[in-house]
């Protein structure tokens, strides 16, 4: 789920910081665009962890005066992958199933993935209940889930998940 990769980013700097800090703006810069974003080849990059190489900077020809360098960087990146389990906290809940949210990953279990001893109670908060009402899936519940499927768009990752298979399921809750 967790990778330490290198990889590369041109950075526009602005004229006015061309000085003896020009080093430290251009990581200030390359932490602010790069750790929170999505690639869809990579997954969300969780933290830009050091600056390997920042290239020579090249004069942008369009009047602006704005210089572009290459930055060489490692960071470590967040990429789930099929059959892997996951502890996640649930978001929202309707009929067709529920989304959680496991650190920067959404997840969708569809009521064909939660298991037969669970029905949608639509009566209050929407939630699923076990048949023997002890256990509630609602906003807040923490479950354990098994991604089953991944779509990579450019600007997010999102996965299709189970509680269906052993050791999955309903872990706890924020309520009492």
């Amino acid at each position: 789920m967790f990778y330490y990769l290198t990889l590369n980013k041109s950075i526009d700097i602005h004229p006015k910081h061309f000085g003896p800090k020009l080093r430290e703006v251009i990581r200030e810069k390359l932490i602010a665009e790069t750790e929170g974003t999505c690639t869809g080849k990579y997954g969300y990059v969780v933290a830009v962890t050091k600056v390997d190489d920042i290239g020579r900077g090249r004069i942008r020809q369009d009047q602006s005066g704005f210089a572009t360098f290459d930055v060489t960087y490692g960071c470590i990146v967040c990429r789930p992958y099929k059959k892997e389990v996951l502890d996640a906290v649930v978001t929202s809940v309707n009929k067709m199933g529920f989304f959680a949210q496991a650190g920067p990953l959404q997840l969708f279990v569809t009521q064909h993935l939660i298991p037969e001893e669970f029905e949608f109670d639509s009566s209050g908060d929407s939630s699923w209940v076990s048949v023997d009402q002890t256990t509630h899936i609602q906003p807040g519940t923490h479950v354990r889930v098994r991604i089953l499927g991944i779509k990579y768009d450019p600007t997010e990752v999102f996965c299709i998940a189970t509680m269906k298979d052993d050791y999955l399921g309903v872990i706890g809750s924020d309520f009492a």
